[in-house]
């Protein structure tokens, strides 16, 4: 692994930089893609994408900063923005970048929930697949010991080497990564089902939240908060609670059965799209 790409001078290009961007474009194009049916929805990818993406990284600093090193950060304000020394919590990207996407598609008066499961949850999905590439290049989000003659050894100069030096650590990145690819797939198929809109990303929430959890018990990079859980686990038992409620509560609406006229211009009243589900 390789922390730098190059120098220009004395500043480094640091590979985490470069593949966390790349991770931000390739979900943008990823949502352009899958937008390519809705030419309302694609004029505004790459403005959202943007917005999002911006959201993401601050969401997800700010979350690592106050969840999980506040203990060292109080004392190193300065240092909060450099977000090149690892230290980027996916959960928090992912709750500001969803706010600021549902605060950008009311405003241009896009179907949110429509949107959401049939272009976002899949590309943000994706998205942390490739960022995940970006902590493994870093040394950071690392596993604890193995406990055996196997495993990822960091070379130094990085967080992982820094805390437990030459020992072998499980690959927790590189698992989350894989998985997160695994549910990228699992959406997909998820919305030939013509499930009740919502649905899907509120699959995404259950499926990611119940990964991470299990995940946590391998990574190695901070202590445990309260009653034998780190704080990612109870955030994620927190957000798979409110996933399967919103997943059930999307099931039970009732869509309004469309109005249509018959031959004498009167209207009838026609089959409710709930019976198949919101397209």
């Amino acid at each position: 692994m390789h922390q730098y790409l190059f120098f220009i001078g004395d500043f480094p290009v640091r590979m985490y930089g470069l593949v966390l961007m790349m991770s931000i474009l390739l979900a943008t194009a990823t949502a352009y893609f899958l937008a390519r049916g809705e030419k309302h929805w694609q004029a505004h990818i790459p403005t959202l994408g943007l917005y999002c993406g911006l959201a993401g990284i601050i969401g997800a600093r700010l979350w690592d900063v106050f969840f999980f090193d506040w203990g060292y950060y109080q004392n190193h304000l300065l240092e909060i923005p450099f977000v090149w020394q690892g230290g980027m919590a996916i959960q928090g990207g992912v709750l500001l970048g969803s706010i600021v996407g549902y605060i950008y598609t009311k405003r241009h008066k896009i179907d949110t929930w429509a949107f959401a499961d049939a272009v976002a949850a899949p590309s943000i999905i994706l998205g942390q697949a490739i960022g995940r590439m970006a902590n493994l290049l870093n040394g950071d989000a690392f596993g604890h010991p193995t406990g055996g003659n196997f495993g990822i050894v960091y070379p130094p100069g990085t967080l992982a080497h820094a805390t437990y030096g030459i020992q072998p650590l499980w690959p927790a990145e590189v698992w989350e990564g894989q998985i997160d690819v695994i549910i990228f797939v699992l959406l997909l198929a998820f919305r030939c089902y013509k499930p009740m809109k919502g649905q899907v990303f509120a699959l995404y929430v259950i499926l990611y939240s119940f990964a991470r959890f299990f995940l946590e018990n391998f990574r190695g990079d901070y202590a445990t908060l309260v009653l034998g859980l780190k704080s990612a686990q109870i955030t994620s038992l927190i957000a798979v609670g409110f996933g399967v409620a919103a997943f059930v509560w999307f099931g039970r609406r009732q869509q309004p059965a469309p109005v249509t006229l018959d031959a004498g211009g009167k209207k009838k009243q026609g089959r409710s799209l709930a019976t198949n589900g919101t397209r």
